[in-house]
């Protein structure tokens, strides 16, 4: 029997790089899709609460290619594993984002946070992103490649509290220099809202902001990327700061109440 591979992603079920990732795939499992009906861009691990979820079937080119949800992308891989599919997935995939998602972009991002959720369900789980937000960029080579982590992944054995994040370059298969696991960058984001008027003379913000890359470092995703090498990140949440707890040790107090009659 082959195995069971669910698909989501962040950029919306519409999206040129879920179905490239979709007919790959499809070549060594059995695949299903449920992703947001519309994008969902850097809305990280955000879960609706305040509103019902709907799915519905989404067909392509006249056929049948996966469920449409009106939530975000952990929506979606949660809705997925507990409800709709009657069989636990062999891996949950996440993809082909649009935009590399390196360094602190991990935090924000949809697509990685798909890939968490599967992760938290004790599943295989992989986020695919490419180096560009061009919708027109072509996705074969990336599809490729995505193809080939996803093939070593069946094989081997991940720890229960680990994902892998992939990032691939926007050029063509002849210019990337091959696989690198790397480690996550330092590279951040210098943040500011842009203001304009509405038609009305009302204020509003865009968010904005410039990316710096990560430099001065060995062997990290962004240096990978920039060097057309595709990206292999293992991730893991662990989010005590073991080191530190000493610091705070005077934070903690004992409450002795006098049992005395």
């Amino acid at each position: 029997m082959k195995p069971l591979i669910l698909i989501s992603n962040d950029d919306g079920i519409n999206s040129p790089g879920i179905q490239y990732l979709a007919l790959k795939l499809k070549r060594i499992a059995e695949i299903i899709v449920v992703a947001p009906d519309r994008e969902q861009s850097a809305v990280g691990h955000s879960l609706t609460m305040n509103k019902p979820l709907r799915v519905i079937p989404f067909r392509k080119n006249g056929e049948f290619f996966g469920y449409a949800v009106n939530g975000t992308p952990a929506d979606c891989v949660k809705i997925a594993l507990t409800t709709l599919l009657d069989r636990k997935p062999d891996m949950v995939v996440s993809g082909i984002n649009h935009g590399q998602n390196t360094a602190i972009n991990i935090l924000y991002s949809g697509t990685v946070s798909a890939s968490t959720e599967g992760m938290l369900f004790g599943i295989k789980s992989i986020a695919f992103s490419v180096a560009s937000h061009n919708w027109e960029l072509e996705m074969e080579t990336a599809s490729d490649f995505a193809l080939e982590v996803v093939k070593k992944a069946l094989e081997i054995d991940f720890p229960s509290d680990t994902f892998l994040n992939v990032n691939i370059p926007a050029v063509d298969k002849k210019s990337i220099k091959g696989i690198k696991v790397t480690q996550v960058g330092s590279g951040y984001w210098k943040d500011f809202y842009v203001k304009r008027k509405d038609p009305f003379n009302r204020d509003y913000y865009w968010f904005s902001g410039e990316y710096y890359e990560s430099e001065n470092e060995i062997n990290n995703d962004d240096i990978a990327v920039k060097n057309n090498f595709v990206s292999v990140t293992p991730i893991k949440y662990q989010l005590t700061n073991f080191e530190e707890m000493k610091l705070f040790a005077g934070f903690e107090n004992e409450n002795k109440q006098d049992n005395t009659d």
